[in-house]
């Protein structure tokens, strides 16, 4: 046997034999695709998404977390169809389809004038110390379920008034004078006596626990992880402190009439937070009606 005859087996046993290349883990989305809605969405883990509409309209950016994950509010004037386009390469993008809402104009009259537009130093001052408090609590995120639990409602109380339309708040001064103010309605609002059980719609940690916000009155702030936070505004009484840990069902505090209101009853609003970015300003308002919507398949993203 000759030197060679050895030499070409070993060389044919030292090939290395290399697996077929993966698949890259493709978007797909579920969740209320309306305007005003949630998107639960999965796709690459750990991965940039750009959202946009079809000619690149309210551009945005979200990441999906270590298991592909990834929740995307919508707005109340979301373009349709919504392009979602990944950073990783090899995955396809995908186009939905956004059910456009119907919003009406309301007018509210009778409503306190300091209320609707603030006048004096120590209100200015009020409505300050409020939003940089919000704007501090907001910078926070706790780990959390999310919309995947799905959510019920905070209280038994009949709509009164829904998510989305234009208000226009009339009233008169001590003096006289006429005052108004136009906003768009970013809660969802149910009849509820003074001193009603308000309960956790869905499980999260108390951000914010205050008695006596100038807009909101008494309000308690809950996140729920995955950047969306019940608000629960014009409460008679707190429950809960910051930092707690409360379950579905779980009462935070009563209703009540504090604040800016023509009545008692729950203002319940729910904040969608961009957890891609440190900056706030993109951050907005979704319908917590649709959140009720969430069919059990659609709870969790598929």
């Amino acid at each position: 046997m000759f030197l060679r005859d050895l030499i070409v087996p070993a060389l044919v046993f030292l090939t290395p034999v290399l697996p077929a290349a993966a698949e890259p883990v493709q978007l797909s989305c579920g969740g209320v695709a309306k305007q005003g809605g949630l998107l639960m969405c999965t796709g690459p883990a750990e991965t940039d998404i750009r959202v946009a509409g079809e000619d690149g309209a309210d551009a945005r950016t979200v990441r999906t977390n270590d298991e592909g994950h990834v929740s995307i509010g919508l707005t109340r004037t979301e373009p349709s169809p919504l392009i979602l386009t990944s950073g990783a390469p090899g995955v396809v993008p995908i186009s939905v389809e956004i059910e456009p809402r119907n919003d009406v104009v309301r007018v509210l009259r009778g409503v306190d004038c300091d209320k609707v537009d603030p006048r004096t130093p120590e209100q200015m001052a009020h409505i300050e110390k409020d939003w940089l408090a919000k704007q501090a609590a907001y910078k926070i995120f706790h780990e959390g379920p999310g919309a995947s639990q799905g959510f019920q409602r905070p209280t038994d109380g009949r709509m009164t008034s829904p998510f989305g339309p234009e208000r226009k708040y009339l009233g008169v001064d001590k003096n006289g004078e006429p005052c108004e103010s136009s906003s768009f309605h970013r809660g969802y609002d149910m009849a509820a006596p003074v001193g009603t059980p308000i309960k956790a719609p869905a499980p999260g940690i108390v951000m914010m626990a205050e008695p006596d916000m100038y807009f909101e009155g008494g309000a308690v702030f809950l996140d729920h992880g995955d950047g969306l936070v019940s608000i629960f505004m014009h409460m008679s009484e707190i429950g809960v402190s910051v930092g707690d840990e409360i379950k579905t069902g779980e009462i935070v505090g009563l209703s009540g009439n504090t604040g800016r209101t023509t009545g008692p009853h729950l203002h319940w609003a729910v904040q969608w937070r961009n957890q891609a970015t440190s900056e706030r300003d993109g951050d907005f308002f979704i319908d917590p009606a649709l959140l009720l919507e969430l069919a059990p398949e659609q709870q969790t993203a598929p």
